[in-house]
């Protein structure tokens, strides 16, 4: 992944849990970075997210803070006042004002955030060696196998522009907006409101067609941080040159960074597309498939590798959306099992199981109703999950 002019990582222990790792991510900024984000719909917020929703309104920012292994959220006042001390702290370090501080937090929730250790972590932060994206993005892991990256590029007139982000999330994932935490950088020029536009966007098509156990978390957090650095004509709207280039990369890296995440869902062991079609509307469609992506059933079901499509008619029929059982249509890797509400005649089962044992899942639902699509992807539910979740906090 390539350096982002603008853009300085540094990482730092600030022992919020008893391990041997950085579990704090510093991001330092260029003046003049343009600043926009998505956030969790949970009506139990964290502070930090209840800032950062303000905070992108002014569409600045000088640096991002990221704490691992405390959410800091359901802490009530201590917990604002933490963030609050942060960002006071980080600004009185590079010389900003505290509003262009964004701070994020992930791990165990309703544990507030302890001041000293926050307080001892920035320091070691401010004063650390920059690094690179392998180490910022394992500094803002919790319960993630590996580290998650992306990165896209785009040419703006004769101006090539660099994107770069990384991503934690594997559990608690089923998101209104984005999912955990995520941090996207670019070189390009853009203006604040139309990259809120573009990330806006974006996140309908990734970020928000992703789940690994339905699950929402309190901390949710896309941010994208663009530092104006690479010298291209500034891109106000969809007019300026260059804008459709550069939603395109903002699309790709969302929609890379999005998937990793499924990849490493907690006890993973498939990656499953699921493509809904002939819905009543898009909308219509993506909560259709999500029901599907979600359903603990068929999540099982292709986990122990086993075409059985009666569970999907189940989720269709749960789904809260129009579906007609006569009409409805069911493949698995790109072979019908059921057509118009019945099984296939000469159904072959044997690819299907052959394609149930690969990694790569992919299962299409035909609803026979209109012109509504959508793609979304979840994984498999094993054992696996169970054991992480039910030791999280040991």
């Amino acid at each position: 992944m390539p350096p982002i002019t603008g853009v300085t990582l540094r990482v730092a222990r600030a022992r919020y849990k008893e391990w041997d790792r950085c579990d704090l991510t510093f991001a330092e900024l260029c003046e003049g970075t343009s600043l926009a984000g998505v956030f969790t719909q949970s009506a139990c917020a964290s502070s930090e997210v209840e800032l950062g929703r303000e905070q992108v309104k002014s569409g600045k920012a000088r640096a991002l803070i990221v704490n691992a292994g405390n959410s800091n959220a359901f802490t009530g006042y201590r917990g604002r006042e933490a963030v609050e001390q942060i960002m006071a702290q980080v600004a009185q370090g590079i010389g900003c004002e505290p509003s262009e501080v964004l701070v994020s937090s992930t791990g165990v929730i309703g544990v507030p955030l302890p001041k000293d250790r926050a307080e001892e972590g920035v320091t070691n932060a401010l004063a650390a060696e920059p690094c690179g994206w392998k180490d910022a993005a394992n500094a803002i892991a919790t319960t993630d196998t590996f580290a998650k990256g992306a990165c896209a590029s785009a040419m703006i007139g004769d101006t090539k522009v660099h994107l770069a982000g990384i991503i934690k999330g594997s559990g608690m994932i089923a998101p209104d907006m984005a999912t955990m935490l995520g941090y996207i950088f670019t070189d390009a020029n853009v203006a604040p409101g139309f990259l809120q536009d573009l990330l806006s966007s974006a996140n309908g098509d990734s970020f928000s067609c992703i789940t690994v156990d339905g699950d929402t978390s309190t901390s949710d957090t896309v941010l994208a941080f663009a530092t104006g650095k690479a010298g291209n004509g500034r891109i106000e709207d969809w007019d300026s040159p260059g804008a459709d280039a550069f939603a395109a990369a903002l699309n790709d890296i969302c929609r890379e960074l999005a998937q990793l995440v499924v990849r490493d869902g907690e006890g993973a062991s498939k990656f499953i597309t699921i493509r809904v079609s002939g819905a009543a509307s898009d909308s219509s469609a993506h909560r259709v498939a999500m029901t599907i992506a979600n359903s603990p059933l068929v999540k099982t079901a292709i986990a122990g590798e086993d075409a059985n499509w009666g569970r999907v008619v189940m989720a269709v029929g749960k789904a809260g959306e129009p579906a007609d059982r006569d009409k409805l249509s069911i493949a698995f890797g790109g072979v019908w099992a059921a057509r118009d509400g019945l099984p296939v005649e000469d159904y072959d089962e044997a690819p299907v199981a052959e394609h149930l044992k690969g990694q790569e899942v992919e299962l299409a639902v035909d609803l026979g109703l209109g012109n509504g699509r959508a793609t979304v992807w979840t994984c498999d539910l094993t054992h696996g999950y169970i054991s992480i979740n039910a030791d999280y906090r040991s």
